[in-house]
């Protein structure tokens, strides 16, 4: 069979309505169009999704996605059946007749795309079902899952080896937007793709603002960067538990800002709804797990907070690349201290697994703290981490480019804490937390000080030079350079190997200085403030001129009329920057609005009219045309599950 180029270019401009692909698409496409295998690596936003959507429209037969992604196969199909692309699915969540009518549609030819769920592919009936049937190509989305050191293993991937098995002449493609060069590996062995060609693309966002601040009260911390930064944006803001969930959900609506919670704890109806809220309406917040987020493809959300600290930084990278979809400026948020850190180490120490899980889960901890707490370019940190060359003059758009850290010498103040953690053990026979040594070294006579008689030790009140939270800095300095370790229950402090080098003077501690405290939120405490319409409204049409915002407003307006009446989220319309381009261009008919990029034949014949008439209704553009804000591209899908975590209560130390 042969496909040329130009059908592919074709398919992309009728029905996605681009004239060009992007980066690494149009190889990627024309290499599986003409039979051959595939692994892509390639960020979220990226437009990964196309590099299988488009073979699976000018090969003939049906293109079939495995994917894990069940909660949202049904927006997945509405968005392609919108732009005119005959898709189906088949999950758990369909009842007997709805799958009838699926599989007949398959047999017939009737669908360019089909979703599965990698579980279905367990039986028989659904292995018999795809070999009566005329395939044009396998898509595994979301590949990392194969991988079982990974952060989201999923044993239903194991067995997908046998579709090259027992399809041998049907392309197939395995693509994620996370993997290190261990898990790219492990994606071509696990997956029997040794032919297959590899496609990796740069994994910058370099809309993406990274940012950690030192964690000092989280949910008000979290509530003034909301309202000094983000008012009235969409985004989503990640807890470790699903307490915190609740909690900061609450916390953030009685301050004004509309949020829901998502967690694995929830009953299945209250997760869809949220979910289904979030995908549709403007300016809402989602606080969640990590159970939440997997395939989400809403374009504009402006920001992904953390208050609690990631696993590992294939997890953050994915969390944080759920922001900027539209290539809009963005903002990664973390607040980190040393809670966070000791919280880790002790869920890996108490954790199931056996010794080589508990290394292999401590490795990709260590490199989550490298990068909390280095001093150089956090974006050159991550693409160093998967393996890409970073810009060494620095991004100029996360935090320490933008203010750079101090650094001090920190070796006396690690000696300092090391031998307070050593005389405690050898001439008490006791281990404590981070409270009880920072106390120590502050020389406070506190009830726990008095009871243990800890003010009798030569090392008491030896660290008045250095305040409570600079101590509480060392020591999680310390924690992250491995100089000392979280032991037992109680997370009490205990030495390393590498321990010993310091106190014997053989190394420098080089630490970070800590920042002073934040000065107090100048939008204030807990009134409602910042989250306004209005405000939503003057931050969605800043990019544009002044007298076209009238227009890009009424645009809007009209496109969540349309989404309500369909039941579909507003970007399956038209994203937010296809507004701006038409009206920046302001077409004067239907036929003009076909040359808008992102305006597809299917979105042409179904809203050309309306759009030119909201716009002719206002009577024309009062001012000179603007330079186009651009297309959000073709944005690919690639987001996962994570098991709920439920941490034990925090002692009193954290």
């Amino acid at each position: 069979m042969t496909v040329t180029q130009g059908e592919a270019l074709a398919a992309l401009h009728r029905v996605f309505g681009y004239e060009a692909f992007r980066g690494e698409q149009e190889a990627v496409i024309e290499h599986v169009v003409a039979g051959g295998d595939a692994v892509v690596l390639m960020p979220t936003g990226g437009g990964k999704s196309l590099c299988y959507q488009i073979p699976a429209l000018v090969r003939p037969g049906t293109g079939v996605v495995v994917s894990p992604l069940i909660a949202l196969m049904q927006d997945q199909v509405d968005a392609l059946r919108a732009l005119g692309v005959r898709a189906g699915f088949m999950n758990s969540t369909q009842d007997f007749d709805e799958r009838r009518v699926v599989e007949a549609e398959f047999l017939a030819g009737e669908l360019d795309l089909l979703y599965l769920a990698p579980e279905r592919l367990r039986l028989d009936s659904t292995l018999d079902l795809l070999s009566r049937g005329k395939i044009s190509v396998f898509a595994i989305d979301e590949a990392h899952c194969v991988s079982q050191w990974g952060h989201d293993f999923r044993p239903d991937y194991l067995m997908l080896s046998l579709l090259g098995e027992r399809w041998p002449d049907v392309p197939r493609m395995a693509l994620t937007a996370t993997a290190t060069h261990a898990t790219h590996r492990e994606i071509t062995e696990r997956l029997n793709m040794p032919t297959a060609r590899h496609f990796v693309a740069s994994f910058d966002r370099p809309n993406i603002q990274y940012r950690i601040v030192p964690k000092a009260d989280p949910k008000k911390q979290l509530l003034g960067f909301l309202r000094e930064e983000h008012p009235g944006d969409a985004g989503i803001v990640y807890c470790l538990s699903r307490n915190s969930v609740e909690k900061t959900a609450e916390f953030l609506t009685r301050n004004g800002i509309e949020a829901v919670p998502y967690h694995a704890g929830l009953d299945a109806g209250t997760r869809a709804a949220h979910q289904a809220r979030f995908l549709r309406e403007d300016g809402l917040v989602v606080v969640a797990t990590i159970a939440f987020g997997m395939g989400i493809d809403k374009p504009d959300v402006r920001f992904v907070a953390h208050l609690d600290l990631p696993k590992s930084v294939e997890g953050y990278y994915q969390e944080t690349g759920r922001a900027g979809r539209d290539g809009l400026p963005s903002t990664a948020w973390m607040a980190y201290g040393l809670g966070d850190v000791i919280q880790q180490r002790k869920l890996i120490q108490s954790g199931e697994g056996d010794e080589s899980f508990r290394r292999r889960a401590n490795q990709h901890l260590d490199a989550m703290l490298a990068l909390c707490e280095t001093v150089q370019c956090r974006r050159g940190q991550l693409l160093a981490y998967f393996g890409q060359d970073p810009d060494p003059a620095g991004c100029g758009n996360c935090d320490t480019c933008l203010t750079p850290p101090e650094t001090w010498d920190g070796t006396i103040a690690a000696q300092k804490v090391l031998s307070t953690v050593v005389r405690l053990q050898r001439e008490r026979g006791q281990k404590f937390g981070a409270v009880q040594i920072v106390d120590i070294l502050l020389g406070r006579r506190t009830a726990k000080v008095i009871q243990f008689d800890h003010d009798q030790l030569s090392v008491f009140g030896i660290g008045e030079e250095l305040t409570e939270a600079e101590w509480r800095g060392v020591v999680r300095q310390l924690l992250a350079q491995g100089l000392l370790a979280v032991e037992g229950e109680y997370g009490t402090l205990v030495l390393t190997e590498a321990s010993g080098a310091v106190l014997r003077r053989e190394r420098e501690v080089p630490l970070r200085k800590e920042p002073e405290k934040p000065a107090a939120s100048r939008s204030g405490g807990s009134g409602p403030s910042g989250s306004g319409r209005g405000e939503r409204k003057a931050r969605a049409a800043a990019e544009l001129p002044a007298e076209l915002v009238p227009a890009f407003e009424a645009l809007r307006a009209w496109r969540a009329e349309q989404a309500r009446e369909q039941g579909v989220p507003a970007y399956v319309i038209f994203h937010d920057a296809t507004l701006r381009e038409i009206v920046t261009v302001w077409p004067a008919s239907v036929a003009e609005l076909g040359g808008i990029s992102g305006v597809g034949e299917k979105k042409l014949a179904t809203y050309g009219e309306g759009v030119v008439a909201v716009l002719g209704s206002l009577g024309g553009p009062s001012g000179g045309a603007a330079d186009p804000a651009g297309d959000a591209g073709a944005a690919g899908r690639d987001d996962r599950p994570d098991p709920d975590v439920e941490p034990e209560p925090e002692p009193d130390w954290a």
